[in-house]
């Protein structure tokens, strides 16, 4: 659950129903965007299992020179779930703002006594992973490269989503990488409701979300952890992520937004 459980919350948003050889010409990650990138922000979320409060994360959306969006979250476990558990991350990617292509991405895991340091490179070939753990059986980081065209990490995979009109039963399908593995990730719009979390009460979009994993010969397999999702979004100009609720192997996990904060007015 390590390094399953940081990704995860920001990874549920992505799914996938394609099969066989021909899942590749179902890719969606060409259509332009069609909605502003979002506002800089701060933000808090919870997170929780089987109904239980488990652990909080804070977010920070920026923009920074060179026209790029920077994404910096921390998250950590709470309360007894901490006790029997003590888990501490930090995220921080960076993607270009015009085309919501993926920079890099640096993410430090601390579990007990060991340490896990992910950093990852994009190009427009792919990407190349770097993992190095402390303590290490192995000298050195262990690096993993992945090619392939319209590539996205967790942050421009969001991005890139909510850019889209996400009209009802649309569907969008891209190929993310977060951290060793490529996966197929499908959403699908299932219509538009009210959600109250804390930070208030929205028009909210769902979104219906599932995952494959993308093997070595490309061939689309079970993902072993995550089962199904669905996740809310604000159906405003802002497009907020507000819920997440997911069926995964240790049973249901949910995402919710506690409070976000704009660092300038809506214009």
């Amino acid at each position: 659950m390590r390094r399953a459980s940081f990704s995860l919350f920001l990874l549920v948003w992505l799914g996938a129903t394609a099969s066989g050889a021909s899942w590749e010409a179902t890719l969606t990650a060409s259509s332009p965007p069609t909605f502003p990138n979002p506002r800089p922000m701060q933000a808090k979320y919870s997170f929780g299992w089987s109904g239980f409060p488990g652990a909080t994360a804070d977010i920070r959306l920026s923009r920074t020179p060179g026209d790029r969006l920077q994404l910096d979250v921390t998250a950590h476990t709470i309360g007894l779930v901490r006790s029997l558990w003590k888990f501490d991350a930090s995220h921080t990617s960076v993607v270009h703002g015009a085309t919501l292509h993926p920079v890099e991405v640096k993410q430090v895991e601390n579990v007990r006594n060991k340490k896990t340091v992910t950093e990852l490179s994009f190009g427009p070939a792919g990407v190349t992973s770097k993992v190095t753990e402390t303590p290490s059986k192995s000298p050195g980081p262990k690096v993993r490269k992945f090619d392939f065209a319209n590539l996205f990490d967790l942050q421009s995979g969001l991005l890139y989503l909510r850019s889209q009109p996400l009209q009802e039963r649309s569907i969008q399908r891209i190929v993310v990488y977060p951290a060793t593995s490529a996966y197929l990730a499908t959403v699908t719009v299932l219509g538009r409701e009210r959600l109250t979390v804390p930070a208030g009460t929205y028009n909210a979009i769902k979104l219906d979300l599932q995952l494959s994993k993308i093997g070595k010969q490309r061939q689309l397999e079970p993902h072993r952890k995550f089962r199904h999702a669905n996740a809310w979004i604000s159906d405003d100009p802002d497009r907020l992520m507000l819920r997440i609720e997911a069926q995964i192997f240790v049973g249901t996990v949910f995402a919710e937004l506690q409070s976000v904060e704009f660092d300038k007015a809506k214009p």
